[in-house]
């Protein structure tokens, strides 16, 4: 980076040209946000490789190499980032002045980062130094955080430890993390050219690495709900693990995912944790360490996702069931 060149002067009636690294759905808004801007171009998108997907293991492409080739600009997918001198030529022969990257999964090599003019700049889904790493939406809802946001930051060899450009947040409320997500890329767009256009004049601040905390990739057990817990830590596991793994639990040896609930505080009973307690027409109640847990929305093995009101009409719940392995 060259903080004494001048980018105003640099780009008078010539476009920045950018090389944008991303792969998820959620790098898209940011992704489209740069290609319609009249003084950006994107001559180059890098995402991951296809991946199998589905019961036929089909390989299917990520979003954001569905976005780019609909929108004619040429995508690179490399199986891996070190060493790679076909990366290194297609990205010196661009010259490009900044490398974006959002949500692309993997950790980039030193000579990556020193390949843009200006600058390699990250743009992560939550307030830095909170959340570094793979899921930070999905924990912030987890952990029952009142606020997240949107971090542009410089990038470096450490896992999102770079100097924090521009931040901007918002409120989680009972949003779940699919919500949260769409939400939050729309942020990420409007945030990710406000520092490209305005970036000499934004003054890098280092992060307080004390102040740091982690984001792991989520793992099927992480759905796993432990009727022990209090409801409300339960009724955020709901929110936070969609679309993957959901929140599961079983019933009658059958696995139930979980999708929309909320907390019933001080209903007493004397049954355990897991046992249904309470059944209307349009939920049932299910006890947990801690007050108890209404549940509106819900998916049954080899079923399709449905409201509690249709899965109760044709299924029969009675009181006193549990859940649970």
């Amino acid at each position: 980076m060259h903080p004494h060149l001048s980018i105003t002067a640099a780009f008078q009636g010539v476009k920045m040209k950018v090389i944008y690294m991303g792969t998820p759905g959620i790098a898209i808004k940011p992704l489209e946000s740069l290609v319609n801007h009249p003084r950006i171009n994107i001559p180059l998108v890098i995402c991951q490789p296809d991946k199998p997907k589905g019961r036929g293991k089909k390989l299917a492409p990520p979003p954001v190499k569905e976005f780019a080739e609909t929108a004619g600009i040429e995508v690179y997918q490399p199986l891996t980032l070190k060493n790679n001198n076909e990366l290194v030529q297609k990205i010196s022969h661009i010259e490009p002045d900044f490398l974006v990257v959002v949500a692309y999964g993997r950790i980039l090599p030193n000579n990556i980062l020193n390949s843009a003019k200006y600058a390699p700049i990250n743009v992560h889904f939550s307030l830095l130094p909170k959340y570094r790493g793979a899921a930070p939406v999905n924990w912030a809802v987890v952990n029952g955080e009142k606020h997240t946001g949107v971090t542009t930051m410089l990038m470096s060899e450490g896992l999102d430890e770079g100097d924090i450009l521009l931040q901007k947040s918002v409120e989680i409320d009972l949003k779940n993390s699919v919500e949260l997500s769409e939400e939050l890329s729309e942020l990420g767009a409007e945030l990710i050219v406000k520092t490209l256009l305005n970036f000499e004049n934004i003054q890098p601040r280092p992060q307080n690495h004390r102040l740091s905390s982690y984001a792991p990739v989520i793992n099927k057990k992480d759905g796993l709900v432990d009727w022990s817990e209090s409801a409300s830590q339960i009724e955020r596991q709901i929110r936070g693990f969609q679309p993957w793994p959901s929140a599961f639990s079983y019933i009658n040896g059958k696995m139930i995912k979980l999708f929309k609930a909320e907390v019933v505080e001080n209903i007493e009973s004397s049954h355990k944790a897991g046992s249904i307690i309470e059944i209307n027409k349009e939920s049932f109640t299910v006890k947990c360490g801690k007050d108890c847990l209404r549940v509106l929305e819900l998916q049954m093995e080899g079923k399709k996702r449905t409201t509690a009101k249709n899965f109760l009409s044709g299924n029969k719940l009675e009181k006193g069931m549990r859940l649970g392995q």
